[in-house]
């Protein structure tokens, strides 16, 4: 059996966690409900991004680990919501506890095709996504959306960097001449 570089890398799991984390990204919540239980589903993901335009397709991911895995493996939709710079406690409050003590007193609402989602106005940005694709990558799955709907507003984005929430004073969007 032949082994190469990336089978065997030359530095430990940490190191490559803080490289990584030299790259700052937004942050999002993905809200569902599960398919069998239709119990409230909810988690903070920082590895999002656009995959295409056309057709419009988002990507996220989450590590194999997880609980909720098998429930949004067999979901038929999902909504990401990009969060703003003043919504860290949300954040927070979705990487940590269970799923019904993440979602307690919150305002809940529905997406166009009738996915649950979060009713806070200070989202910068929502995404209801078709659940289309999935992969497993290392010991995370990617999760591939195809985008029905969505929502932005100018608002500025909560960033993570380097291992925790970057709260540096955001400056005014450019405006486009």
């Amino acid at each position: 059996m032949s082994h190469s570089i990336a089978d065997n890398p030359d530095f430990p799991d940490r190191y490559f966690r803080s490289a990584l984390g030299r790259f700052p990204s937004g942050v999002t919540i993905v809200t569902a409900e599960h398919p069998d239980t239709h119990a409230p589903l909810g988690m903070t993901i920082s590895s999002f991004s656009s995959v295409s335009l056309q057709p419009p397709m988002v990507l996220w991911t989450l590590t194999q680990g997880a609980a909720s895995r098998p429930a949004l493996l067999t979901l038929e939709r999902y909504v990401i919501h990009v969060l703003s710079a003043s919504q860290i406690h949300l954040a927070r409050r979705f990487a940590r506890g269970s799923h019904s003590e993440r979602f307690e007193g919150l305002a809940l609402g529905r997406a166009p095709n009738g996915t649950l989602m979060l009713e806070d106005p200070r989202c910068s940005a929502w995404f209801e996504c078709h659940n289309s694709q999935h992969h497993d990558a290392g010991d995370h799955t990617i999760f591939v959306g195809q985008v029905e709907h969505c929502h932005y507003q100018p608002k500025a984005p909560l960033i993570y960097h380097a291992g925790d929430f970057d709260l540096t004073p955001a400056s005014e969007p450019l405006s486009r001449n």
